[in-house]
């Protein structure tokens, strides 16, 4: 039911309407946050071609705290302004990575991932957690996936009540 060949993804733009579609049917009419959440991970780690983890962390009183994701184990908890999470949870913005091995800071929770994009969540117009994407592959994001993840996420933001997580 909820499947995307991955070789459409050589027309992103086709692609991420596709999931965003996919997406939208997994939530509509669900009100649980925890189980919508969940959903999208998985939707994102088992559609997005080379990722190896896909998740979201929740901020709980200044700290980053793992949330529902699909991949290895994950670090549990990251400080606001460390690594990838962290700053794009502290700045309130969108971080995009090409080599997470040049990145400040960044906390290796899967020595195999390579890059990485994080996208701020928010609740009543604050940050309230990120989603996450790694990837074994170097540069694997790029201004495509960022406009197609971040039009996800913003869609995410309406709909999904992140403080009841």
């Amino acid at each position: 039911m909820f499947q995307i060949d991955k070789s459409d993804y050589a027309d992103k733009s086709a692609f991420y309407e596709r999931l965003q579609q996919q997406a939208e049917a997994l939530v509509s009419g669900e009100p649980d946050a925890l189980a919508n959440v969940s959903n999208i991970a998985s939707l994102l780690y088992h559609c997005l071609p080379d990722v190896n983890w896909a998740g979201i962390y929740v901020l709980r009183d200044n700290m980053l705290v793992l949330g529902p994701f699909q991949g290895l184990p994950a670090c549990v908890r990251i400080p606001l302004k460390r690594g990838v999470c962290g700053t794009a949870a502290a700045e309130g913005r969108v971080v995009r990575v090409a080599d997470v091995d040049e990145f400040p800071g960044h906390i290796a929770c899967d020595s195999a991932s390579r890059s990485e994009i994080v996208l701020p969540l928010y609740a009543e117009g604050k940050v309230i957690g990120v989603l996450d994407i790694d990837s074994p592959e170097p540069n694997r994001f790029d201004e495509e996936d960022e406009k197609g993840l971040t039009r996800l996420a913003d869609y995410l933001n309406s709909v999904i009540d992140f403080k009841h997580l």
